[in-house]
């Protein structure tokens, strides 16, 4: 049975330590996520997307507040608790895809598994399969820089989905590629939440790829702004 909530964010505060006092750069922020939801967050730089987003994939901790992930305080979870949660439970997918340059596609996809324990035979099948859904199936042999940063992007978002997640956290996933790659990658995204309804999380400066998300969260100075559903369009008048 799915959870009433994936996040519970409480009061939560992030501040970090200089030599000349603490810096706040989350503040009071209170935001719950429900299973399936998809949701943009946007604000200026400085706004704290970035340190959420390290919160929310258990990258680092708060300072004041509390965050539950399915019920369960993320705060209390030891060490090796919180890397079994981002191992087989959230997916990650970064701006700059994070392959590894000297592995095959099939490799880099099947990366998680290595960390879960699974066997060789199971997790290149799993591998091979992912690949095949983002459309690189036939390329499993190749390395990521001979194929374009559209298709490394894919790559990266297969690795996120292999131990299939309940939370995929997609940090500027188009920042480093042209819009109409952009706009392919987010179809990606949209049909994985529609048909598996995967929650996803995602941060992004451009209007155009935070509509195809149906919730935006809007940061200033480290707290909520806005938090409204989305327009469902994007330039030019298409629905997404």
């Amino acid at each position: 049975m799915l959870a009433a909530t994936v996040i519970r964010l409480t009061h939560l505060g992030k501040h970090y330590e200089t030599r000349a006092g603490p810096v706040p750069v989350l503040r009071d922020l209170t935001l719950e996520i429900g299973p399936g939801e998809f949701v943009a967050i946007m604000g200026p730089s400085g706004s704290g997307k970035s340190t959420l987003m390290s919160i929310l994939g258990c990258l680092d901790a708060a300072s004041e507040g509390s965050y539950q992930f399915e019920g369960r305080d993320v705060g209390v979870l030891g060490r090796h608790q919180l890397a079994a949660l981002r191992n087989q439970v959230i997916g990650f997918v970064f701006q700059g895809f994070n392959l590894l340059a000297r592995a095959s596609l099939l490799d880099n996809v099947a990366l998680p598994l290595v960390y879960a324990g699974v066997g060789p035979s199971e997790r290149h099948r799993k591998a091979r399969s992912m690949l095949e859904r983002v459309g690189l199936g036939r390329y499993e042999a190749l390395l990521p820089d001979q194929i374009s940063g559209g298709q490394q992007q894919r790559v990266a978002i297969a690795r996120a989905l292999v131990n299939h997640p309940r939370l995929i956290l997609a940090d500027e996933p188009t920042g480093n590629l042209d819009t109409r790659t952009g706009h392919e990658i987010m179809d990606l995204f949209r049909r994985l939440n529609a048909d598996q309804r995967i929650t996803i999380v995602l941060v992004t400066h451009d209007r155009d790829i935070a509509a195809y998300a149906s919730r935006l969260v809007h940061l200033v100075d480290g707290q909520v702004a806005h938090d409204d559903p989305v327009l469902r369009r994007v330039a030019g008048g298409r629905l997404p």
